[in-house]
């Protein structure tokens, strides 16, 4: 099933008022955002604040309770599972631990998509690959083994694969976790440079801060299960609400409790196990 290309002025993706959550727990609710061709759309907050679950939301691996997800123009929940891997075949996504098969070299890592879904000649193939290995300066390191490179590479070989159908959305799973100084400032340069040479969307799930602000055209900042605010990285920094101010300047003191809160369940656990309260 084909899905239609979209306009310059239609969103890649929108959700509005999506509510997401597994069993009896609900981790976000009510979250309404919008990534339009060419943004880089950083999405932030806490380790633990629902950030990943509404990656995977996005890709159609876990369906909203409530609201819509609209990805292309189309409706999630009424995408069949071929329409689901049209839409699929669209995006890019890197991995928070890259995923790169150790099996395989450099340059088999990154022409994995296109030999799974593309008809392509050698030497196209090879043109591609090698165009979006130089693209993260890696070209020349095409023939190693992954057991070769360093961290920092291995990511950069994670982003060429991620990009190498040329995708209308790229999703970016804490891209900058473990990263050194120089690795992560490369790393957050090439997703801007990409977005901006492709064209494509780019959402990075994220809890760095400068980094994001660095290169994003929009922030979402959730938090205590919700969407705590959203707008440009300068409308945030200059926010006055607590919650932002707080996990903006890393703040012991605030709506943000380091102590995990006491509850019943809990209470009833410590009757059980016999434990002082």
């Amino acid at each position: 099933m084909l899905t239609p290309p979209l306009t310059s002025n239609q969103a890649v993706l929108r959700l509005e008022g999506v509510s997401l959550g597994y069993g009896d727990f609900t981790v976000l609710q009510d979250i309404s955002l919008e990534v339009m061709p060419g943004q880089v759309v950083a999405m932030m907050g806490g380790s633990g604040s629902g950030k990943t679950t509404l990656l995977r939301a996005v890709t159609g691996q876990l369906a909203a309770r409530r609201g819509t997800i609209t990805l292309f123009g189309q409706d999630l929940a009424r995408t069949n599972r071929p329409g689901l891997q049209a839409l699929r075949q669209r995006m890019g996504v890197l991995f928070q631990q890259g995923a790169l098969f150790t099996d395989l070299n450099v340059f088999e890592n990154v022409a994995f998509p296109l030999r799974e879904h593309l008809s392509m000649s050698a030497s196209q193939l090879t043109e591609r690959v090698l165009e979006k290995l130089n693209a993260v300066g890696l070209r020349a390191a095409a023939h190693l083994k992954v057991s070769e490179i360093s961290g920092g590479m291995a990511r950069r070989v994670a982003l060429a694969r991620a990009v190498v159908l040329e995708p209308e959305l790229v999703l970016y799973d804490e891209p900058f976790a473990g990263l050194d100084p120089i690795s992560l400032g490369i790393t957050a340069r090439l997703i801007r440079s990409l977005s901006d040479r492709l064209g494509c969307a780019s959402v990075v799930i994220t809890h760095d801060i400068a980094e994001s602000f660095a290169i994003a055209d929009q922030v979402y900042l959730v938090g205590q299960g919700q969407l705590k605010a959203h707008g440009a990285p300068a409308t945030l920094a200059a926010s006055t609400d607590p919650y932002v101010q707080q996990f903006l300047n890393g703040q012991a003191d605030g709506p943000v409790a380091f102590d995990y809160p006491l509850t019943p369940a809990f209470e009833a656990w410590l009757v059980q196990t016999g434990a002082r309260t």
